[in-house]
Formats: structure tokens, C-alpha cells, sequence
């Protein structure tokens, strides 16, 4: 017979997965106070009383030669977490992104007769979309966070929810402020050129020589702010040339990062996320990106998209500029800023279209449907134990 309280692990093996984590276990709580929750995870979902099982930071390693490094300590965890499905038998298994670690986790959870639901898909529908066969056999339900997916993923026989961006929820607060007017001339371009520092080894630099070329380009020579990603210092940032652009007005911000998103003009930002919290924003943008050229040889052979940012890909067509690997040039990249602060029409343009992708994210409110989606599951995981 099950407990009285029921009880759910969550799983989340990177930072933004814990912060969502931590956005799901309010919303689980929000509805069903009762409910006793473990987790995998950080300092977010740690803030949430959950019991923590095991600090995801332990495994927060990027790139291959890291992850053999670090091969121990992921099989640490593995095992521990597989002993306490098996010992603990929680009614629903939860799991965030993450996907080789936690697919190995579902095995388990299905071998156990646990639900698993899969909060955040993993991109596979970018590159190894043969782990749709694996997700089909151990996983439960989707819940998918941009439109695209559910598809994708209906199509392959795999039950599927789309459930809106979370995003939409953490930039709320932003988006209902009016943007604080920069000050003084110029128009105000903001540098997003990634976090990790192989990203700003390669794209500050390239950012810093587009600045200096629209510096000396437009009639009112602009003004530059960098937002200081979260778990950088400023000091880091001088070693990848921002240490040789003393003639540019930069300022390095550590105020919160979308508000200072939100006062720019325009921005020149690393393909990723951050162009998806811009749109949110409805704050113009040229996405640029370089790889090794090994890397991007790879990328070419795996990757079959028709578009290499979250923005285009989520309105099937090109909204945003994407500047990638050779055409990543300082020129390139300075003219198409250049565009969007001189050719009025082509900013309204790209605005109206911006606001179009943040409709199809769907409405505010993720974090509740995808807690809603897992209660049910918790439910009906319940009446079977006890029928």
C-alpha cells in the first residue's frame, strides 16, 4: 500500500535545470502541499526543503575530456540514485534536461515499475535522434517547452505535452517594467558573447572589433555594455581583449542581467538561449557564433535544421540574423547592427516579429502545467500501487 504522503525525486544535472527544478517543486507544492519531494540538484531546488539526494554541482563538468575526468563521480551518483529508487520506490521520477545521466535513470525507474516524466527535452531533435527509440521504451510523458517539439515528438509515438517556455515566467517581471533609459548620446548595444569560456575566447574578441568598427561607422559614436553572465567575474572578462578596448565606452554590468538585456538598442548575442530571452524581451538582435573547425565539420554532419538559432527555429523562418562560423566576421556583424539601428522599417520589422515568437511560447504559467501534468501522473501511479 502507498504512503499517506506521496513522494516524487526529481532529477536535475546543470544549473538551469535546477533553477526549473526549483520552479516546478513551488508549483507541485503550490497544489499538493502534502507532497515529499527528493532531488538531485543545486542550491535552487535545495531552497525549496526538498531532500537533496546528491549536489548536481559535483557533476557539472562541460566537454569530453572533463566528463572522463569526472567519469567516477557521475557513476557515484548513478548508483546512489539507483539504490534509492530501489529502496525508496518514489511514486513518480522526474527528470530535467540532462539526458545521457538520466536516461540511464529511467531504465532503472522503468525496470522498477516507477512513472518517469521528462520535464525538458533533450535537442534531440537536432542531432542522435535515435535516443527518440530510448525515450519511447523509458519514458512516461514529455512535458516540452518550445512548440516545435510536441510534434516532433507525437510523430515518433512518444506522449508528448507542450507546456509553454518558463522563461516566459522568470522574464515576467522584466517585460511589465518600461526599460530604463541608458543615458547620455548613443544608441546602446549590448555584448552577450556567451558564458563558457571557450565562447568568450572566441566571440568577445570578434564583438569587441565590431564595436570598434560601428564606434567609428555611425554618425553618434555608440555606447556598449557587456552583461556579467552569472559565475563570471569582471577580471576574467580582460583576458579575452577587454583589456585592449579602453577607446570603447563599455560598461561592464552587474546589475540584473535582463535589465541591462532590456535597455539595449540592439544586441550582438552568442547563438543560444540568451537570443529566446531577448525575444521575450522584444529586443533586436544579431546572433553570431564560431566553432573550431573540427567541431563544425562534426556539427555539419550530425545537425540537419534549417535554422542554428532557438529564435528562427521557433518561427520556421529567419528573424534574426545568424552570422555563423565564417560569415562571424567583424564586418558582417557590425553591418547588420548598423542596419537594425539606421533602417527604422527593419527594426519595427524584426519587433513585431520578435513579439510573434514569444505568443507561440505559449502563455505564462509552465511551471503549473507541467506540475499539473506530473500530479496526475503521481495520482494514477498511486491507484495502481494500491488497486
Amino acid at each position: 500500500m502507498a504512503n499517506s504522503q506521496p513522494h516524487i525525486l526529481i532529477v536535475a544535472g546543470e544549473a538551469s535545470g535546477d533553477m526549473h527544478g526549483a520552479n516546478l517543486v513551488k508549483a507541485i507544492k503550490a497544489q499538493r502541499p502534502e507532497v515529499r519531494i527528493s532531488a538531485m540538484g543545486g542550491g535552487a531546488l535545495a531552497a525549496q526543503g526538498v531532500n537533496l539526494v546528491y549536489e548536481s554541482s559535483r557533476l557539472a563538468v562541460v566537454g569530453l575530456i572533463e566528463v572522463l575526468s569526472h567519469l567516477g563521480e557521475i557513476r557515484a551518483a548513478l548508483a546512489k540514485l539507483r539504490a534509492f529508487l530501489r529502496e525508496q520506490r518514489p511514486e513518480l521520477l522526474i527528470l530535467i534536461d540532462y539526458p545521457d545521466f538520466n536516461l540511464m535513470l529511467a531504465a532503472t525507474a522503468k525496470k522498477l515499475g516507477i512513472p518517469v516524466f521528462y520535464y525538458i527535452s533533450p535537442q534531440v531533435w537536432a542531432w542522435r535522434q535515435g535516443r527518440v527509440r530510448t525515450i519511447r521504451q523509458r519514458v512516461d510523458m514529455m512535458a516540452v517547452i518550445l512548440p516545435f517539439e510536441q510534434e516532433f515528438y507525437r510523430n515518433r509515438g512518444v506522449a508528448v505535452e507542450f507546456v509553454g517556455h518558463p522563461l516566459l515566467d522568470e522574464l515576467a517581471e522584466v517585460v511589465s517594467e518600461s526599460p530604463t533609459p541608458h543615458g547620455g548620446p548613443g544608441r546602446l548595444i549590448g555584448l552577450l558573447p556567451g558564458s563558457r569560456r571557450r565562447e568568450l575566447a572566441t566571440m568577445l574578441p570578434i564583438f569587441l572589433a565590431a564595436a570598434r568598427r560601428l564606434a567609428a561607422q555611425l554618425p553618434t559614436p555608440p555606447r556598449f555594455v557587456l552583461p556579467l553572465a552569472p559565475g563570471l567575474d569582471p577580471r576574467e572578462l580582460q583576458g579575452y581583449g577587454l583589456d585592449q578596448a579602453a577607446d570603447l565606452q563599455i560598461e561592464i554590468s552587474t546589475e540584473q542581467r535582463h535589465r541591462t538585456m532590456a535597455r539595449c538598442d540592439v544586441v550582438m548575442a552568442a547563438s543560444g538561449t540568451v537570443t529566446l530571452e531577448l525575444a521575450i524581451l522584444g529586443v533586436p538582435m544579431v546572433a553570431a557564433y564560431k566553432l573550431s573547425p573540427l567541431s563544425y565539420l562534426l556539427g555539419r554532419l550530425l545537425i540537419d535544421l534549417p535554422h542554428a538559432t532557438l529564435v528562427n527555429l521557433v518561427a520556421g523562418r529567419e528573424v534574426i540574423p545568424e552570422l555563423l562560423q565564417y560569415e562571424a566576421t567583424p564586418e558582417k556583424i557590425s553591418r547588420a547592427v548598423a542596419d537594425l539601428l539606421e533602417d527604422e522599417g527593419r527594426r519595427a520589422e524584426m519587433v513585431a516579429a520578435l513579439a510573434q515568437v514569444r505568443q507561440q511560447l505559449g502563455g505564462s504559467g509552465a511551471s503549473q502545467r507541467a506540475a499539473a501534468l506530473a500530479l496526475a501522473m503521481l495520482e494514477s501511479s498511486r491507484v495502481a500501487i494500491t488497486s
